[in-house]
């Protein structure tokens, strides 16, 4: 484990619920990272002097169990192998696949010696009756692929390069954190990887789970999702385009695919907000891609002419993993690429540019920002290099705030 790279963010974000009496629950897409996290902090723990013995890593994607076994059983086998006088971690991956799996978890809450943590790679694992029976039980911590720090940290391990080449094979590789270890000769095995990974969550997590009785339907709504990151859609939109193109498909299941991905973490919506009123929107939002290397590998697309996209992709994720609210920002008819709440309560917000060179790009961003007249911070991201504030909006190299974590 000393070859990985040490997830910082989310590790500083478990030390400080480390002991207390709450359900750390990792959520994320899957293969980003959530196991490898939970087998980090807990060989952590055991390196800050917690005996062995104390903790405990349970994978129920790992036939340890009896195929019949019950929560009622599970529960009983982990509490034979605690040590009663001490305090006891105890992490469970993927605990959904037991049946009635929300019981297991409550009855090992109730037990004042334990430290609980899990995993899961659904948004709606914890909902419904379960989220009932786990009112205020829980608190969600959400992990991405890597981060470009992070993985600028693998690169720089077999290609030592500067930031600018390492950040020109983020954009268009991928984020897994398996993918990023595949040499840069190697990219045909990573292509194929990422290939693989969707495949597995798309025929696992989604049409399995959701019965997809048509699944050419659904493709078609997963790849325009991907072409049209970062635009604002609503189901309806997206329903008389595909009329358009004969490809009749009713907005109420354009609704429910949509769902269905983002439950499953591959894409995350950005609802639209009235900075002049601020009120949250109802009407179209924005979705961004768990990782560019499924556009690549889904539509076989590799387009310079989108890098703008990609890179406002990358930045939503970036704030994301900062833990903000994100919305697609909106004044007077003015669209702004990110309205967000800090950690302070405050607002800031956002515009992202590939450069600023291009007067009429640069004036398209910076119009929206000079019209909001409060005071909270604007900021334009770029791939050029800083330059002074313009009316008071500060521009920053892109590649610099995403390091700057």
């Amino acid at each position: 484990m000393n070859d990985l790279i040490k997830r910082k963010y989310y590790i500083r974000q478990l030390e400080k619920l480390c002991g207390k009496h709450i359900i750390k629950v990792i959520v994320g897409f899957k293969r980003c990272g959530k196991s490898t996290l939970m087998e980090m902090f807990a060989q952590q723990l055991q390196e800050s002097g917690i005996p062995p013995r104390c903790v405990q890593i349970y994978n129920f994607e790992k036939p340890w169990h009896s195929k019949d076994a019950d929560w009622y059983e599970i529960y009983h086998y982990i509490m034979e192998q605690i040590e009663p006088e001490y305090m006891n971690y105890i992490f469970l991956d993927e605990p959904q696949r037991i049946n009635e799996f929300e019981r297991l978890l409550d009855a090992l809450f109730a037990e004042k010696n334990i430290d609980l943590y899990i995993t899961g790679s659904n948004a709606s694992f914890l909902s419904g009756e379960i989220a009932t029976l786990l009112s205020g039980r829980y608190i969600n911590i959400p992990i991405l692929p890597f981060s470009f720090s992070e993985y600028m940290e693998v690169f720089q391990k077999t290609n030592p390069a500067d930031k600018y080449i390492a950040f020109e094979n983020y954009l268009y590789g991928t984020s897994l954190p398996q993918g990023t270890f595949f040499r840069q000769k190697e990219k045909n095995l990573r292509n194929r990887y990422v290939q693989d990974v969707f495949d597995t969550v798309i025929e696992k997590d989604i049409f399995y789970r959701y019965r997809i009785r048509n699944p050419q339907r659904f493709d078609v709504i997963t790849k325009y999702l991907m072409n049209n990151i970062g635009v604002l859609l609503s189901s309806n939109s997206i329903s008389k385009v595909m009329s358009k193109d004969n490809k009749k498909i009713p907005y109420p299941a354009i609704d429910k695919y949509i769902g269905y991905l983002c439950d499953a973490f591959l894409f995350y919506p950005v609802s639209r907000f009235n900075i002049k009123g601020e009120q949250q929107l109802l009407t179209r939002e924005k979705y961004y891609l768990v990782d560019i290397g499924f556009r690549n590998a889904k539509t076989g697309k590799f387009l310079y002419r989108d890098t703008e996209r990609i890179l406002e992709n990358i930045v939503y994720l970036e704030l994301y993993r900062r833990g903000y609210q994100i919305w697609a920002g909106n004044f007077h008819g003015h669209e702004i690429d990110f309205a967000v709440r800090n950690e302070d309560n405050t607002f800031e917000y956002y515009q992202v540019v590939w450069s600023v060179l291009n007067p009429e790009s640069r004036e398209n961003k910076l119009k929206p920002l000079k019209a909001i007249y409060d005071d909270y911070p604007k900021y334009i991201l770029s791939t050029d290099m800083p330059s002074t504030d313009i009316n008071g909006v500060k521009h920053l190299n892109v590649i610099d705030w995403l390091l700057n974590d």
